[in-house]
């Protein structure tokens, strides 16, 4: 059975770990940098900044994440949307992604945004996957808030 609850400082070392282990199997993997810094400070950035950031298990096990992380008084970045290969394709990703835009919604964000490399294939949710890879931005209304996603060049040279 899938359960969706709040990260807890006891989930660290598994977020770390699922979060390289996804990134490694899409092959945008980088190795440990500034850009990743959040996944090791997640209660400072998230959950003290007015964000959140969901645990999914399966039967004891951490097989997904989703983030939300404030940018502005109205505007929140969706991060860290993983779900572990065996468990793709259940809906999981989707799940998390609801509970997010619900709590945003709950904290008074008008808008939602995320970046995703062009060598991530598969993005946070199916509604996120309906627009064009092609288009450096796009913005498109779910349940009364914007949805804006960019698309970053990041190349694992």
């Amino acid at each position: 059975m899938f359960t969706l609850r709040r990260y807890t400082s006891a989930d660290q070392e598994a977020v770390e770990h699922l979060h390289v282990f996804v990134i490694q199997q899409t092959g945008a993997y980088l190795g440990r940098g500034p850009w990743d810094d959040d996944v090791y400070a997640i209660e400072e950035v998230y959950l003290k900044n007015r964000g959140e950031f969901l645990i999914g298990e399966c039967d004891g096990r951490l097989v997904a994440m989703g983030a939300l992380k404030r940018t502005s008084p109205e505007r929140a970045e969706i991060k860290r949307m993983r779900v572990h290969p065996e468990y793709q394709g259940r809906g999981y990703g989707q799940l998390i992604l609801d509970e997010l835009e619900a709590r945003a919604r709950a904290l008074g964000y008008q808008t939602l945004h995320l970046d995703t490399s062009i060598l991530q294939k598969r993005t946070a949710s199916a509604k996120s996957a309906e627009i064009p890879i092609n288009r450096k931005s796009a913005e498109i209304p779910i349940n009364s808030l914007r949805l804006s996603c960019t698309k970053n060049n990041y190349r694992n040279n």
